[in-house]
């Protein structure tokens, strides 16, 4: 007989449905280690009666310090069993920023990879006592036994959990009301928690029953429908530590999907193998960053690969080249190419698709130093200073924002709440720091952050739209621009490019090529190589760094 439907949207809840539903069926494949929605219920059943056994409460954070790892997603869902709740933690953190986040959430349970422990064990004493339990996770690509948590007071995940129960904790209260925290910057800046309501989440962060997006559900009841007939198989590229792959993953489990964990560091070439070995539908990169070298690498040798079961490749996390979107349908033809656009304030707010039927730009169009997407709905908008929508078509500047189902608050961050979720005439709307102008049609054109907005002589220019149109030059592989001081013009507009393989990029060649895309005063006047763009694991731009470079080796002016 088939289970019976949640009764309400609370995470743990949709996750038990999904479970009963399939449990024979393949749900998780990360390095050696492959479980079944039966066995991955059964794990997080087993952490959470530990973590009932240890005290942790309703609304108590449980930090996860590791890469990508079934552990991750089991710590996932046996917190929200419990009504605790999960926090992201960036697996390349220092100690100092490890402690910042630690003190910043209160977290009372850590869950972190074993080769991490020496940066958890410099947190000192007085840190580490806060915490009612620390579990030690496996190398996820090897999946050997922890032999030393390495860390005073800690235990090996598997030894703790194995001691426990498998059956289901009774936990009163569950709801849609129960919070989700996603921690989001820190590498440029103070993380922020950004604390939602499950419901709410579920719509824009998880797809509310459909991974496309396209069809969500109404009611908790439709979710008895939504569990496919097959198992979709889904690559999980991104760390689950960031939105872009936490989100999708979890909304493909939820719907009796299959996803591939991507372990170690990346390597065009496995995630190749992989899409072949194991029959991968979608798969999700981030930014030209990864997309870059991974196509390339398919074009090295032609033929290799079949990529036969690859029905979808996805971009969420970072922008995503106007040219990089035309090779990639013009090497998959037949494929969904699709550029997501969200943030960890908003979910997704909308997406740019290249379907099987488009007919494809040509790969040596201009680049277009800018992203379009179109909204989801009607709840997106480009909002002024005066917080009113910008006319379509005004070529005027705002910031992206969306009301509706929108996060509640920063946690421990009154301030920045203040300043972030804004109410005008009625309507509660969480401001975004995209700007970003609309087009006569409704799309929405985005500029980049106005945080990276470089003032040259009193134009405005924005990173992301320079960064978007050199990516499209071949002898770039990577490529910030920041701003540096000069004499005439205040500020000037610098590329810290990191040069394809066997290429050396000139200042005269990339400004040459960004001329067909951008005005004059937005063309690089500086040009810095560098051996590798430094970006955080999730492939976010690390601004301070290529500043610091850009101050230290900055060429002579055009």
């Amino acid at each position: 007989m088939a289970p019976a439907p949640p009764r309400t949207f609370n995470f743990a809840d949709i996750w038990e449905f999904a479970s009963d539903a399939v449990p024979e069926r393949e749900a998780l494949v990360c390095g050696p280690r492959r479980l079944t929605y039966g066995e991955l219920e059964a794990r997080a059943n087993r952490l959470a009666q530990h973590l009932l056994s240890v005290g942790v409460e309703p609304g108590d954070f449980v930090g996860i310090f590791c890469s990508n790892a079934t552990e991750y997603l089991e710590t996932m869902f046996a917190a929200y069993k419990v009504r605790a709740v999960p926090i992201n933690i960036n697996h390349r953190y220092s100690t100092a920023e490890l402690a910042e986040l630690v003190d910043d959430s209160g977290a009372v349970a850590l869950v972190y990879e074993a080769s991490l422990a020496p940066q958890v064990a410099a947190l000192g004493a007085g840190r580490l006592e806060r915490f009612k339990t620390m579990l030690a996770v496996a190398d996820p690509s090897t999946g050997a036994p922890v032999a030393d948590p390495g860390v005073p007071g800690a235990q090996a995940f598997d030894d703790a959990t194995a001691a426990q129960p498998p059956d289901r904790p009774v936990v009163a209260g569950r709801s849609g009301d129960d919070h989700y925290v996603l921690y989001t910057g820190g590498t440029t800046g103070r993380p922020k928690g950004v604390v939602w309501r499950q419901e709410d989440a579920l719509y824009p962060c998880f797809g509310a029953g459909d991974p496309t997006r396209l069809n969500p559900v109404s009611t908790p009841e439709e979710l008895a429908d939504r569990i496919a007939d097959f198992a979709v198989t889904y690559y999980c590229l991104p760390p689950l530590m960031h939105a872009a792959g936490q989100w999708v993953a979890i909304s493909w489990l939820w719907n009796g999907g299959r996803v591939i964990l991507h372990t170690g560091s990346f390597e065009p070439e496995r995630v190749w193998d992989t899409v072949d070995a194991e029959g991968v539908n979608l798969l999700t990169v981030v930014g030209d960053a990864v997309g870059k070298p991974l196509l390339d690498r398919w074009l090295e040798e032609p033929g290799r690969w079949e990529a036969a079961s690859l029905f979808s490749i996805s971009n969420g996390g970072a922008p995503m080249s106007a040219g990089l979107k035309a090779r990639l349908a013009e090497a998959f033809p037949g494929k969904v190419i699709s550029d997501g656009f969200g943030s960890s304030e908003t979910g997704a707010q909308g997406t740019n698709r290249l379907e099987p039927t488009d007919a494809a730009a040509p790969a040596d169009a201009p680049s277009g130093g800018v992203t379009t997407f179109r909204p989801a709905d009607d709840r997106t908008a480009v909002l002024g200073d005066d917080f009113e929508p910008v006319a379509p078509g005004s070529g005027a500047i705002g910031r992206v924002a969306l009301r509706g189902r929108i996060p509640l608050r920063y946690h421990n961050d009154p301030e920045k709440t203040a300043a972030t979720f804004v109410e005008h005439r009625g309507t509660r709307w969480v401001i975004t720091g995209d700007m970003a102008t609309v087009d006569a049609d409704g799309g929405i054109t985005l500029l980049g952050r106005g945080s990276q907005c470089i003032n040259t002589g009193g134009e405005k220019v924005f990173s992301e739209e320079v960064e978007l149109t050199l990516q499209g030059h071949p002898a770039v592989a990577d490529v910030l621009v920041v701003g540096v001081p000069d004499e005439r013009w205040g500020q000037a507009v610098c590329a810290v490019v990191q040069p394809a393989p066997g290429t050396s990029p000139t200042l005269e060649a990339l400004r040459d090529h960004a001329r067909r895309d951008l005005a004059g005063y937005k063309l690089p006047k500086h040009l810095v190589l560098v051996d590798q763009v430094r970006r955080s694991p999730a492939g976010k731009a690390d601004y301070r760094w290529a500043a610091s470079a850009a101050a230290d080796e900055a060429d002579a002016p055009a």
